[in-house]
């Protein structure tokens, strides 16, 4: 039977995409460990179908500042694709990037603004390229667009994008620890309700 918002989703088909999650969240820190030179691993992913609210203060405050790197899939899958980050993460990334620290995301120059671009550029595409291995999808991928916001700002874009089908967002957390350090991340994987059929029964469920 074809599902017709997120929250019909049964808890077989959430443990399959959790699974499928997982292995692309290893292929994303995989990519980022090659990119950094550092040694990254990742807690136990989880996976949620949460309203706008509840996704909001399950990442953090509705008024923190947080970076997000965003693209549009088309192909077999059309939706969105959403990586979120606060500045622990980004000074993390920036010290072994470029030897700095920032107090705020305010205070980044244009070269560590490119750097963290990439890196979401980096994990969202090494992220759906496993995806679409696994599911045996041509997923393609817009260019990728950053900003610095306020989480409960950024979190209307997909919600603005999608209100019309479902008020609810898929929601994926997998930290990345390295040198025994957790980094607080966030990848919401958004895909359009007929996608989000397909890809299910292409898994055969």
């Amino acid at each position: 039977m074809k599902i017709r918002n997120f929250e019909d989703m049964n808890l077989q088909e959430l443990d399959v995409m959790k699974e499928i999650s997982s292995i692309g969240t290893s292929h994303a820190a995989t990519a980022l460990s090659t990119f950094l030179q550092k040694e990254i691993r990742i807690t136990l992913p989880q996976i949620s179908i949460l309203g706008y609210e509840d996704a909001v203060n399950s990442i953090g405050d509705i008024e923190e500042i947080v970076a997000a790197t965003l693209v549009t899939m088309t192909g077999d899958v059309k939706g969105l694709m959403l990586f979120l980050f606060n500045m622990d993460f980004a000074n993390t990334v920036l010290e072994k990037l470029l030897g700095k620290n920032y107090t705020s995301f305010e205070q980044l120059d244009s070269l560590a603004y490119s750097a963290l671009e990439e890196v979401g550029n980096i994990i969202i595409c090494s992220y759906i390229n496993a995806f679409a291995q696994l599911v045996d999808m041509d997923i393609r991928l817009s260019v990728p667009s950053s900003t610095v916001n306020m989480l409960g700002g950024i979190l209307t874009v997909p919600i603005t994008e999608y209100g019309y089908e479902t008020d609810k967002l898929m929601y994926f957390n997998a930290d990345f620890v390295m040198e025994g350090k957790k980094l607080s991340d966030w990848l919401l994987m958004l895909p359009d309700i007929a996608s989000l059929n397909h890809i299910l029964e292409k898994l055969g469920i």
